[in-house]
Formats: structure tokens, C-alpha cells, sequence
């Protein structure tokens, strides 16, 4: 957590605005749950999920930060704790809620929900009415709910996550992500009903190191057999 880490670092600064204007942004927001999402693995939700809800904390509410990819999900490496029991195992009916919402160590306010361990069917999970049932419950418990997504032009499992929430952030990054990358991944979501709030550039350099091309990505797990 670099918030933690490095309270004074620019990127933790740029957060804090982000957290500004956040605040007015979600008031007319349907719910105060926040996605993070993006077009392809590496763009930095899962940094921006992790430290946005650490500086928000800071500023004393009570938030709950959930990683909702299933597949790859990399958010209890950030806070450095395992990856289950989580979401997946709360969605199977394997564990209940107070198993797996815990709290960050030193951070007083903010919880955590991991993604548990892998399941064959992150998709169905997802569609099952337990998942609506987690985030209406959560959403009256927290003052903010952010969820970390999985890539939208890998898996569809974004726009299942993001149709419940008030808003939805896409995370694009400096070098990598090229403007026709972009508005597919704003019109993926747009065509599931789900329309994007904003973006957050990441890792934003003085000069361009090169260009990418993009397309559709495999997003199995990573032990996962070619």
C-alpha cells in the first residue's frame, strides 16, 4: 500500500484528488459502490483499487475494498495477506461473511475482501443472486464499497460487477493502452447498459516509451493448462 508506504509520494496525491471529486461525483450516484475496471491485465486497478480506498479511509470513513477477479485477482498480494477464504467461497456458499471481510492491519477503517480460491465458474458466481445480495448488504454497512474488477475485453465479468454499482472507473495506462483500446472498452461497457464515469490515467511519464497494439486477451488463471 503505497498510501501507507509512502503518504507523500505524487501518485498518492494524485489519489486524494481523485478521492475529492469522487465525493461529489458519487452524490448522485444510485449507490455508493465504485468499480475499478479495465481493458486488459496490467493497467493498475488493483494499485489504484487498494491505495484509493486506503486514502479515503484515511480521511476517516469506513470503506471495503473486494476483489472481485476471480481468476487472477492480485489484491491480497498488495496488502500482503492470502487469497482465501473470500469472494468465491462466500458466493459458493462455502463460508459466510464475517469469514471473509477482515480488517487491514494499522488501517483503521478499512476492510478487505479477497477473492478467495479459484472456482471453475467465476461468470455464474457473479449472475448468482448471492453477489447482489453481498453488495446491498455491504453498501449499508460501509461508506464506500469499491470492487476491482477483471479486465472488460478479456472476460465479461466487469460488466456483471459494474451493473450494480452507482459508478464505474476505467483505469488506463500510460504506454500501453492506445485510444482505439479506449473506446472499446467504454463501448463494451456502454452496450451492457453500464455507463463509465471516468477515467484515471495511470503511470503517466514526460515521454512515450511506445506503442501497443491491443486486442482480446487470455485471462485464464495462471496455473491454468494451455
Amino acid at each position: 500500500l503505497l498510501a501507507v508506504a509512502e503518504p507523500a509520494d505524487l501518485a498518492v496525491e494524485a489519489l486524494r484528488s481523485l478521492r475529492t471529486s469522487l465525493h461529489f461525483a458519487m452524490l448522485e450516484a444510485k449507490n455508493n459502490i465504485l468499480t475499478i475496471s479495465g481493458s486488459r491485465p496490467g493497467v493498475g486497478k488493483t494499485f489504484v483499487s487498494a491505495n484509493l480506498a486506503a486514502v479515503v479511509a484515511q480521511a476517516g470513513q469506513k470503506v471495503l475494498v473486494i476483489d472481485a477477479d476471480m481468476r487472477k485477482g492480485s489484491l491480497h498480494k498488495v496488502l500482503g495477506v492470502q487469497a482465501g477464504p473470500g469472494l468465491s467461497d462466500l458466493l459458493g456458499g462455502k463460508a459466510d461473511l464475517a469469514a471473509v471481510v477482515k480488517p487491514v492491519g494499522g488501517m483503521q477503517g478499512l476492510s478487505y475482501l479477497p477473492r478467495g480460491d479459484i472456482p471453475p465458474n467465476p461468470s455464474e458466481l457473479l449472475m448468482h443472486p448471492r453477489f447482489a445480495q453481498l453488495l446491498k448488504v455491504v453498501a449499508d454497512q460501509y461508506d464506500l464499497v469499491i470492487v476491482d474488477t477483471p479486465p472488460i475485453l478479456a472476460v465479461t465479468d466487469a460488466a456483471l460487477v459494474a451493473a450494480h454499482a452507482g459508478s464505474n472507473l476505467l483505469v488506463t495506462r500510460f504506454g500501453v493502452n492506445q485510444a482505439r483500446e479506449i473506446a472499446l472498452t467504454v463501448q463494451r461497457f456502454e452496450q451492457n447498459g453500464v455507463p463509465v464515469k471516468g477515467a484515471i490515467f495511470n503511470a503517466v511519464q514526460k515521454r512515450a516509451t511506445g506503442y501497443y497494439s491491443y486486442g482480446y486477451y487470455d485471462y485464464r488463471p495462471s496455473d491454468a493448462r494451455a
